[in-house]
């Protein structure tokens, strides 16, 4: 999508797409008696995950989303079908996302990342400079090595939690240890906590949950159904377009990630990150930006198709409205109520595990934080 609908999208979803973004980076638990394992420390058990190197293996995830995420023009819905992850262990993978008669595939082996969609026989390469090859995560948007970047996120949230192992589980029958990880008191977030099983063998994530202040049962919940740790044949990780499937070339934009580092190496808690900015650390973190009041008028078509959808699989017209008769007020009025405060006049987005505020000037902020959190963001008018 175009950078003044990306910014509408990305207010819109707040903080539920990125909990969006964990549904394929770590794995509900499978049935059976909870395993004996030997006693182990939260710290030790969460330095063993940040220090595991990823076994070659394929596995299928299942989601379980209680988001209460509206149905949106142009966006995924996490109402997966499927999803089958493959790695071979040494930085090649496949994920592969089932939706109906749909799929879409991500490859990625050695410095080509491949983004395939099945209904719209549309594929884009993407090329990645050898030298941002050691971020094993995520390039370009996309999610290419979950296990990765499941131990960036518990990396990311403990120096702001309280880490505890409570008890084990068997996911994918395989036995693994419960880790909880709790916001400390001084954290403003509508979060109660994130559960991760992990591998008591090879220390990866099997499962995870996400759980609101109020609820008992998770708000999103993603887990391994099967997984097996296997050696995997070297040509799972090749990716040939089929005849007749309009091919994008690209270069992957590592810049960004670049001058984003040196923008929160200066300016420290307040991360510039493109035309957003991160506002904070830890649980109660807060995306803001801003976009030109005229994106709310809809009614354009995007003037790069590539970039239209959620991690740029491709063209992003799912559903309704991508094109003229996108309507961003109406779509607003429909998921949203209208407020005002020092910030002028907007509208606020609440969900199960965060808030977006989008105010009329085109500014935004977004996360797993209660309303007043976003004001205080946004600052006065």
């Amino acid at each position: 999508m175009d950078p003044k609908k990306k910014a509408i999208t990305a207010a819109v979803l707040g903080t539920a797409l990125g909990a969006a973004g964990l549904a394929v980076i770590a794995m509900p638990a499978g049935a059976g008696e909870a395993p004996q394992l030997p006693p182990v420390s939260a710290e030790d058990l969460v330095q063993s995950v940040l220090t595991a190197q990823t076994p070659a293996f394929e596995g299928t995830v299942k989601v379980d989303n209680a988001l209460g995420l509206p149905a949106l023009p142009g966006v995924p819905s996490l109402d997966l079908d499927s999803a089958r992850i493959y790695n071979d262990g040494a930085g090649a993978s496949r994920l592969s996302l089932q939706q109906g008669s749909s799929e879409q595939t991500v490859v990625r082996n050695g410095e080509t990342v491949w983004k395939y969609d099945s209904g719209k026989n549309t594929a884009t390469k993407i090329t990645v400079p050898a030298d941002a090859l050691k971020d094993k995560g995520v390039h370009d948007g996309e999610v290419t090595d979950p296990t990765a970047a499941a131990a960036d996120l518990v990396n990311t949230v403990r120096e702001t939690s309280t880490v505890s192992v409570e008890g084990t589980a068997r996911v994918a029958d395989r036995p693994a240890y419960e880790v909880v990880l709790t916001p400390k008191p001084d954290e403003r977030t509508l979060l109660r906590e994130v559960r991760v099983s992990i591998d008591a063998e090879k220390r990866v994530p099997l499962r995870l949950a996400v759980l609101a202040n109020g609820s008992a049962d998770p708000a999103l919940q993603i887990a391994y159904t099967d997984v097996s740790f296997a050696p995997q044949p070297a040509d799972r990780f090749n990716f040939t377009p089929p005849q007749g499937a309009k091919v994008t070339e690209k270069q992957a934009d590592v810049n960004k990630d670049k001058d984003w580092a040196k923008e929160r190496d200066a300016q420290g808690k307040d991360k510039a990150m493109g035309d957003t900015t991160v506002v904070g650390t830890g649980w109660d973190t807060v995306v803001t930006g801003k976009f030109s009041p005229e994106s709310l008028q809809g009614g354009q078509q995007p003037a790069d198709k590539d970039k239209r959808g959620w991690g740029n699989w491709g063209d992003g017209d799912r559903g309704q409205g991508q094109g003229a008769g996108f309507d961003p007020k109406a779509l607003l009025d429909q998921v949203s109520k209208p407020v005002t405060g020092p910030f002028g006049t907007g509208h606020v987005i609440s969900l199960k595990v965060g808030t977006a505020l989008i105010t009329d000037d085109g500014r935004f902020a977004a996360g797993a934080v209660p309303e007043q959190v976003l004001i205080e963001a946004l600052g006065n008018k």
